[in-house]
């Protein structure tokens, strides 16, 4: 009995936890409001080894409303959002986000922009500067650190942006189409520098995209949405094992998982189309 006991273990507190939650917009001053995300349910569990969790729709669903309702920067209507137990009722110290647009601050050096979080949430100089440093070695940009962000291109703004995220060590990353303003090949290094940093985090990403492959390339689940208002239409476990290499895109599984995607997100938009016209908007 005693044995038994012993080997009872407390169930881990999930990463993240949304209850029902539905958020609409007002289109103009005293207008009625349109939904953005309607009645959606999520449970991450906790992972010790970290998970990568992606967010797939078509641009404008309402993916990006929900991760800002997970970060605390948007508060639902309806519904409840927990981030590893704790109710979400603003921007706390449990997340943080990575946005499409270039966030650097162009009055500091590449050094001083990865410090600033580190500095945020009261770390020494001296420590700073360590983490900031080790962390910018990681993304390629070692040699860059007094840099002045306006002279670098938008692929190493992003890694700037993505060192100063996880060197703040915070065990969720929310990361909003960080990668989509890049061209191809730069993309592709980005992906696969996140994997690589990722790894060796053990912490949840939450990543919304629009695109297919980067979905499956990236993600240990991906999350499938439907057209606006944002509602979950599919939960798929990525089958592949890691390291996934860039010659995954052209394995025949990859290719029969993308195409049940496209066909996933072409039933939901055609259903949104059919249910607008039915309903006179």
């Amino acid at each position: 009995m005693n044995n038994y006991l012993e080997e009872q273990k407390p169930t881990p507190i999930p990463f993240v936890e949304i209850r029902n939650v539905y958020k609409a917009f007002p289109t103009q001053p005293n207008a009625q409001s349109v939904p953005a995300v309607q009645d959606v349910s999520l449970l991450i569990p906790h992972q010790e080894e970290g998970d990568f969790v992606a967010f797939l729709g078509p641009s404008g669903c309402g993916k990006s409303t929900l991760l800002q309702m997970i970060s605390g920067l948007l508060p639902p209507d309806k519904g409840e959002v927990y981030a590893l137990g704790k109710e979400v009722a603003g921007p706390d110290a449990q997340s943080v986000t990575v946005q499409q647009a270039y966030t650097c601050f162009p009055w500091l050096s590449v050094l001083g922009n990865v410090e600033f979080g580190l500095k945020v949430h009261g770390a020494s100089g001296v420590e700073r500067r360590k983490i900031a440093t080790e962390y910018l070695q990681k993304v390629g940009l070692g040699d860059r650190l007094d840099a002045n962000p306006r002279q670098l291109s938008g692929g190493m703004q992003q890694r700037v942006a993505i060192a100063r995220t996880l060197a703040m060590r915070l065990p969720i990353v929310l990361m909003d189409e960080p990668f989509g303003a890049l061209d191809a090949q730069t993309r592709a290094d980005m992906q696969e520098m996140l994997l690589s940093l990722w790894q060796a985090e053990n912490n949840l990403v939450v990543f919304v995209t629009h695109d297919i492959s980067e979905a499956l390339l990236l993600a240990n689940r991906i999350i499938v949405f439907s057209s606006r208002p944002a509602r979950i239409v599919y939960d798929m476990q990525v089958p592949f094992e890691r390291p996934r290499p860039q010659s995954l895109l052209y394995d025949s599984q990859f290719l029969k998982l993308s195409q049940v995607l496209v066909g996933l997100l072409k039933h939901s938009e055609t259903a949104f189309t059919n249910s607008t016209a039915k309903s006179g908007n």
